[in-house]
């Protein structure tokens, strides 16, 4: 039994069909794809939720390319503009030269965050070298006590929002180190060519999660919630919406936090309960507008940008040809935006688009956003914003199974945590310790 149809619980399920093994998956939303998403402006597809790929992200380009699913490459040729103190201006790579003292700096700070990073094990982060003392402060108090400059922290802070749809001062240090390591170091993580993202798939990455379903058959049950598990050594009652079912085991396939929505008979371990209070989702929200065609490149532009202004904080182009329609895909905030009326919220994107790129940019001819906190299911941003503390105290059970309960999603991978790439790879070690047991 798989709980939970986003990348981790299809790939797990398959897995397990694959060797022979009755599976059965079953879904609270009303569709496939867990944080992936693909909606549509303009009447083309846009990824609402997971968007890009890389290299080293083998596991999903594996997947895809097995199912048939090509990557075209992301657009990042010309000049990069940010909207830094009331000004706009062009930057080429991927920091931006705002002064010869703020490049000094955040290249010192990058250094140091690196060098500690790169000694997290990926594995057991809470065992790493000063691990209490990394866990105990935020990104946010880190920066402070290296005297980050003010430039450095905001634009790290932008790495934070757009990286867990959370501020430096509510994500641990330890795991913001270790994150970094999974995805391979900071300009992996950050950069497009040769880094996280470098492609995307033209019809969207929910196709992936499409063509898994449909292999799987009437094995995916979809509009299902689980609401409860009755477990003993060896076997598991899944209770949902529509009725009860049996299995030997169990491998609940969705993000930590959620895993308190279920009512687990008996109770999960103290460690377990403590662990889905203390692993909070971000807040991430996204939006696109499109244009007859993407100007931008005419203009020596490269559609990327940064803000240290709201809504929209960073901005790609996610168009799919030259010739047009153009579209840009916009980062935003979602504690300030998400709230608002939908009107309200396209007129803040929309304005906040123009300042970066002209008046072209402020008259699109459609526009969608996607407010990921106001979910019904695993509300929140792509992945854990895991706040000081945590890591140490509640680490050591984010996957360590419960009886007939194993525990997949993106957040249990250990390279390329919060991406695709992890929720991939989490699904296939959880399928295959299922298989060993069995």
């Amino acid at each position: 039994m798989v709980v939970g149809a986003g990348f981790a619980g299809l790939v797990a399920a398959r897995e397990l069909m694959r060797r022979g093994r009755d599976v059965l998956v079953l879904e609270g939303r009303d569709r496939v794809g867990g944080r992936s998403l693909t909606g549509n402006v303009a009447g083309l597809p846009v990824d609402l939720g997971g968007t890009f790929v890389g290299p080293t992200q083998d596991a999903v380009l594996a997947l895809a390319a097995e199912l048939g699913v090509h990557t075209v490459p992301t657009y990042h040729a010309g000049a990069n503009l940010i909207r830094w103190r009331g000004w706009v201006r062009p930057y080429h790579g991927t920091i931006p030269r705002l002064s010869l003292t703020g490049l000094l700096d955040i290249g010192r700070v990058r250094w140091q965050f690196e060098r500690i990073a790169r000694r997290v094990p990926l594995t057991q982060p809470w065992t790493a070298h000063r691990a209490h003392q990394l866990d105990t402060v935020s990104l946010g108090q880190w920066l402070r006590s290296v005297h980050a400059t003010a430039t450095s922290r905001d634009l790290m802070a932008i790495m934070a929002r757009v990286t867990w749809g959370a501020e430096p001062d509510e994500v641990s240090m330890l795991h913001a180190a270790r994150y970094v390591h999974a995805a391979g170091g900071l300009d992996r993580l950050l950069d497009v060519e040769n880094g996280a993202q470098q492609d995307r798939f033209l019809a969207g990455t929910q196709q992936i999660a499409h063509l898994m379903a449909e292999e799987l058959g009437s094995r995916v049950v979809v509009a299902t919630p689980v609401t409860g598990i009755e477990w003993h050594d060896g076997t598991a009652t899944v209770i949902a919406a529509h009725g009860r079912a049996e299995a030997r085991f169990v491998i609940v396939a969705i993000p930590p936090a959620h895993r308190a929505s279920i009512q687990f008979a008996p109770p999960l371990p103290v460690e377990h309960q403590e662990l889905a209070e203390h692993w909070p989702q971000g807040r991430l929200s996204k939006a696109f507008a499109a244009y007859s065609t993407p100007f931008w490149r005419a203009q020596g532009f490269s559609g990327e940008a940064l803000s240290d202004e709201g809504p929209v904080f960073i901005t790609f182009d996610v168009s799919p040809r030259d010739e047009g329609p153009g579209i840009l895909l916009g980062f935003v905030d979602a504690r300030n935006f998400d709230h608002l009326p939908a009107e309200q919220r396209r007129r803040e994107v929309v304005s906040c688009f123009g300042s970066l790129f002209g008046e072209e940019a402020a008259k699109p001819l459609d526009y969608v956003d996607h407010c990921w906190g106001a979910e019904e299911f695993a509300a929140g941003g792509p992945t854990a914003a895991v706040p000081p503390g945590s890591w140490t105290r509640y680490g050591p059970w984010l996957r360590q199974p419960v009886g007939p309960i194993h525990w997949a999603g993106t957040e249990t991978a250990d390279q390329w945590t919060g991406f695709l790439d992890g929720a991939v790879r989490s699904g296939l070690r959880a399928a295959a310790e299922v298989e060993a047991l069995l």
